[in-house]
This record gives structure tokens, C-alpha cells and sequence, in this order.
């Protein structure tokens, strides 16, 4: 898979839209020497994107809330092209996440997600509480900030 992903010649890319709202493009950015995943919000009702989020070793960008990573997760659009299944979305836009305060049920969630792709079950529990330990205490930007969905 990796070979795939990373291959120079390509440039994978996977649509998370969500019905109603806002949704999320995923590419792998491929250029030899300018490697890096861009995290591309596209905005309801529009046909334009902005880069949200990228990855060049370290994440960088606004994130999103629990509230709004979870609002794209559980409402795909009814597109062929895209990811509907929604373990995979959610797991895909998951480094998306910046939220401090996520709430109690959300390493139960990540753990079924992760069991759903095909993660053992009984490490499954320990990997969500640690993704969500790393993408929660990892500093983003200014915390009064508010997230790229709000409007502001």
C-alpha cells in the first residue's frame, strides 16, 4: 500500500464529502523532494477548496472539532467516487482532529472504527487512546481560535 501511496508518479487522492455540509479531500502529495498529505476542506454548497490541514513530518493548520470531524464522518454524500464507508471516513479525516475536549464515547468510537478496517480487537481500545492522546495534546493554533467550519 505504501508503494502506492507514495509513489512519484501518482498522486492518491479520497474524497470524504458529507451531505449538506462541508467535507474533506485527502491528497498525497507525491513531487519528488516535496512530499506531504494536504488535508483540503471543501466548503457546502461550492465548488472551490482550501487546504486546511497539511502533513510535511508534522502536522500544521486549523484543525476541526470532535463535533465537525464527526458531522462529516456520519453523513457521507451520495457519490460513487467517494469514501462512504464510515469506519474508513472517520479514520481517514481523523488526523484532522484538534479538539482538547473530545468527549467520553470518542475512543469507543475510534476503537470500532479501527476493528472495522481490520485492526486486532484487543489492541484496538489502546491504539484509539493513543491516536487520540497524540492529535488532542499536540499544539495547533491559538486555542480561541475557532474551527474552519464556524464560518470565521
Amino acid at each position: 500500500m505504501s508503494e502506492t501511496l507514495m509513489d512519484p508518479a501518482w498522486w492518491p487522492a479520497f474524497r470524504v464529502p458529507a451531505s449538506g455540509g462541508p467535507g474533506v479531500v485527502v491528497v498525497y502529495r507525491n513531487l519528488v523532494d516535496d512530499y506531504g498529505i494536504d488535508f483540503l476542506l471543501i466548503p457546502a454548497g461550492r465548488s472551490g477548496v482550501r487546504r486546511t490541514v497539511s502533513w510535511e513530518g508534522e502536522l500544521s493548520g486549523t484543525g476541526l472539532t470532535w463535533q465537525d470531524l464527526i458531522g462529516v464522518a456520519d453523513n457521507p454524500a451520495a457519490t460513487a467516487d467517494a469514501v462512504n464507508d464510515f469506519a474508513a471516513r472517520l479514520l481517514l479525516i481523523l488526523p484532522l482532529l484538534s479538539d482538547p475536549d473530545i468527549p467520553e464515547g470518542a475512543i469507543a468510537r475510534v476503537s470500532t472504527a479501527l476493528t472495522a478496517v481490520g485492526a486486532p480487537q484487543n489492541t484496538a481500545c489502546r491504539t484509539a487512546e493513543y491516536l487520540l492522546g497524540r492529535l488532542t495534546s499536540r499544539p495547533w493554533h491559538d486555542p480561541m481560535w475557532e474551527s474552519p467550519l464556524s464560518g470565521s
